[in-house]
């Protein structure tokens, strides 16, 4: 079968128009027609080669929303016509420690869609089924691939910093990730501060269920928080200071990095041992929690605030996602 696509030919270069014919169905895998997919920062890495993991032509797409056409011999948990979302995650082993345990993401042999595949800015993809989401009537198709990446980034960063309700949560950031963790930790029942620079992002941030926000100024904070907060998570792709954060925190709180700075991370060691407190980092989540995110998000009307844009015009999309100006997740649609 022969898929038409958008693809990168070369490190760095726009998107051309592309096809490849794709081969028989293995057992476990599926056959979706693409719907919608997002456009994540992590596309743009791999269409530089940032991480040294691309082959190219590189079809990028990592946020895909499909519907099931045809299904391989041994897969029988989804129906053909049934609307599912496809994440970052390609493939497991599923017999490892980590797997058995649920985190098929920390696998040692994990693949990506787009690192060892091509992705979702065709018409078709072909995925493992068993790395398919079935997603409920209520999420709506073009808000549902954003969450497929970065929906599950900051819910899992949340809940294995220890998430539950009646918290306060500090959320570093106002953008593609930011927002939608505001929206996971304040509807599951915690008081959500944002650290934000902007004035606007402030507002919106609050329109989204945050309860304070705190301005982010050269050289410091405008102001303390009145609490210290259970987590802090910072969504930014920038360095942060490290210290001034850590000392907000209360007593064994934990500061979560799900936004990944270009520079290596200094973390100063007494704000740590005087209070008992934590710095981790936290990538996509495991079947079981990408299910629950689903679910919640299904649950509690969480959404993406998104800017649709046709397939044809994916190089418009990326350019403005270059620069900084999508608000919050692009969405392509073929």
């Amino acid at each position: 079968m022969r898929v038409n696509a958008y693809a990168a030919l070369e490190r760095g270069q726009e998107l051309v128009a592309w096809n490849y014919e794709s081969q028989g169905l293995k057992p476990d895998e599926v056959l979706l027609k693409v719907l919608a997919c997002g456009l994540c920062h992590s596309d743009v890495h791999m269409i530089d080669n940032d991480w040294k993991l691309t082959a190219y032509p590189l079809v990028p797409g990592h946020e895909v929303v499909g519907e099931i056409l045809e299904k391989g011999s041994s897969f029988n948990h989804l129906k053909v016509g049934q609307r599912v979302g496809v994440g970052w995650q390609r493939s497991a082993c599923l017999h490892c420690d980590d797997c058995l345990r649920g985190n098929e993401n920390l696998c040692s042999e994990n693949t990506g869609l787009i690192t060892h595949g091509y992705g979702g800015f065709a018409d078709r993809v072909v995925v493992d089924g068993r790395f398919c989401f079935p997603l409920e009537d209520d999420l709506p198709t073009e808000f549902a691939g954003p969450l497929m990446c970065g929906g599950i980034t900051v819910y899992s960063g949340l809940r294995y910093a220890g998430m539950s309700s009646g918290q306060r949560i500090g959320i570093i950031g106002v953008g593609g990730l930011g927002h939608l963790a505001v929206q996971f930790a304040s509807k599951l029942g915690n008081t959500v501060t944002v650290f934000t620079t902007s004035d606007e992002k402030a507002r919106q941030a609050a329109r989204l269920g945050a309860h304070d926000a705190i301005m982010v100024r050269r050289g410091g904070l405008a102001e303390s928080p009145k609490k210290p907060f259970h987590i802090i998570l910072s969504t930014v792709p920038t360095s942060i200071p490290c210290e001034l954060y850590l000392n907000l925190l209360d007593s064994d709180g934990t500061l979560c990095f799900v936004g990944v700075p270009s520079e290596p991370v200094e973390v100063p060691l007494f704000p740590l041992l005087a209070k008992r407190r934590r710095v981790m980092a936290s990538p996509i989540g495991g079947r079981s929690m990408m299910r629950a995110m689903l679910e919640t998000a299904t649950r509690y009307g969480i959404k993406p605030t998104i800017e649709r844009f046709p397939l044809s015009e994916v190089n418009t999309a990326i350019t403005k996602l270059r620069h900084n100006s999508v608000r919050y997740r692009a969405v392509l649609s073929p």
